[in-house]
């Protein structure tokens, strides 16, 4: 049977390289994103039959319209990614990065609880389905000048328990994914040194077949996941005289 996937941030980054590996899979899809070009490019290129959605997903009433139109057409999908994130350097001191805060707090934590809220009682009537957030091994430990980004991601893997916790016995799954540093458009302007960097595209097989075996949790790639289980146990002295003189990500003022 054909899989159907609603995936938001299909334009670029971690959705895109998703959406096409689900695409190659045989899967129907709903790509959800914010420029209507870059949708329709994407669709031309993939083959099946798929449906794109030019949508902002902090706006829930447009969202969630999306969201009911998908299923009106192909019935409740059986996987609903929130991908759709954001991130920009940010330091409290500065008045104008609390707009920034809001920003990346209501794109990557809010909008992740209303891509699902309208699947969420479909799944269970249905009995089955899995709902996918994307967090970050930012979420781990805070990092200097990241502030939002780390805030947000830790966010998203405490949210995504919760529901899962919800959800349990009800058939729908919830799973969390962790990714290191994966090359996008995103991590093009990190000033520091990326360990592990992987493709979009193996990022995103690795991400397809957690999601097919219903994986709760998992850290892609797995050496991050380790690294991550060595930064937990690092004292907060030790951690914080490591890392406190390490490049920052710019600032939404110092970008060009």
């Amino acid at each position: 049977m054909t899989q159907k996937i609603f995936i938001t941030g299909a334009s670029s980054g971690l959705g895109l390289a998703m959406a096409q590996q689900f695409a190659q899979n045989g899967a129907t899809l709903a790509l959800v994103g914010r420029r209507l070009d870059a949708l329709e490019d994407l669709r031309s290129k993939l083959a099946g039959t798929h449906e794109i959605y030019a949508v902002d997903v902090n706006d829930e009433a447009h969202l969630h319209n999306c969201a009911r139109e998908f299923m009106g057409k192909h019935g409740t999908p059986d996987v609903v990614i929130a991908a759709a994130g954001i991130s920009v350097g940010t330091l409290t001191e500065h008045f104008d990065d609390l707009e920034q805060f809001r920003r990346v707090i209501s794109t990557n934590v809010f909008a992740t609880a209303s891509t699902f809220h309208p699947f969420i009682k479909p799944m269970m009537d249905a009995g089955k389905g899995t709902l996918v957030g994307i967090a970050s091994v930012a979420a781990i430990r805070g990092l200097p000048g990241a502030g939002a980004y780390c805030a947000s991601k830790a966010a998203v893997v405490q949210y995504c328990e919760s529901l899962r916790v919800e959800l349990h016995d009800t058939g729908v799954k919830v799973t969390t994914i962790l990714p290191g540093f994966i090359d996008t458009p995103m991590t093009k302007e990190n000033p520091y040194k990326m360990p592990f960097l992987m493709q979009a595209t193996d990022f995103a097989a690795r991400a397809v077949a957690a999601i097919d075996k219903q994986k709760s949790y998992t850290v892609i790639p797995w050496q991050m996941g380790v690294l991550a289980k060595i930064m937990r146990l690092v004292p907060n002295a030790v951690y914080d005289k490591l890392v406190s003189g390490r490049k920052r990500k710019p600032r939404a003022g110092d970008q060009k």
